[in-house]
């Protein structure tokens, strides 16, 4: 636990649009402070694969192509928390996405006498988001990534890890399409920000710095929370 003090279990909420390093970032809190990432679709298919209740009611949904309700989601998520991993504190990725959610989730963490104990929203510049992420391309033969920008192989077309010539990108990161999902992030969180700004729960951070900079306020944030 890197000699911090947790006198109970945090429960913390991480926002930002793809492309943010909500993943980057959650990962290196997990190893710091023994925190359990939860996001929404890794919850559904493991409630699926196990067969619990909630899971099944899933899966029904899901096998008649319709989309699940809040109800099961939020009952997948109690019977997540109450996992023995758990008991450290966790980050949810991706839930909740609208006001709606935000007060069902209250509602789960009062049974337990928990809440949420920070929401971190971090915060980009859209203009360089479409940069970032729809400059990137990979070797398709050892993974090595690469951007147009930031990081061109030595010799053009051929990666410095293993030679290869054969290079893609992914269709979703067209500048395009990376747009279209930041105007739909935006709309969709927007409320979402203010609802755990007025709780005094929110707190922005830029996500556009170096990714050790960002981590270090991010691990403050998470002490001043888990302390309170």
């Amino acid at each position: 636990m890197d000699g911090q003090t947790m006198t109970a279990a945090p429960v913390l909420i991480l926002l930002g649009p793809p492309g943010a390093g909500k993943g980057t970032q959650a990962r290196m809190l997990e190893e710091k402070f023994g925190l359990v990432q939860l996001s929404t679709g890794d919850l559904l298919r493991a409630a699926v694969a196990q067969g619990t209740d909630a899971g099944k009611r899933a899966k029904s949904v899901m096998d008649a192509g319709g989309l699940v309700s809040d109800d099961i989601v939020i009952a997948i998520l109690r019977d997540r928390l109450g996992e023995p991993d758990c008991a450290q504190g966790v980050i949810l990725d991706g839930f909740p996405r609208t006001t709606v959610q935000a007060q069902a989730l209250d509602q789960l963490l009062a049974e337990t006498g928990q809440r949420i104990d920070a929401a971190i929203s971090l915060e980009v510049d859209d203009t360089a988001m479409v940069t970032r992420i729809s400059g990137r391309y990979t070797c398709a033969a050892c993974g090595e990534g690469y951007h147009d920008a930031f990081k061109q192989p030595g010799q053009a077309g051929t990666c410095d890890r293993c030679g290869s010539t054969d290079m893609t990108r992914r269709a979703d990161d067209k500048a395009e399409t990376v747009a279209s999902r930041l105007e739909a992030y935006h709309a969709q969180t927007a409320q979402l920000i203010g609802f755990y700004d007025e709780k005094g729960a929110l707190t922005r951070i830029d996500a556009m710095g170096e990714i050790r900079d960002i981590a270090t306020e991010m691990g403050a944030i998470v002490k001043t929370a888990t302390a309170r």
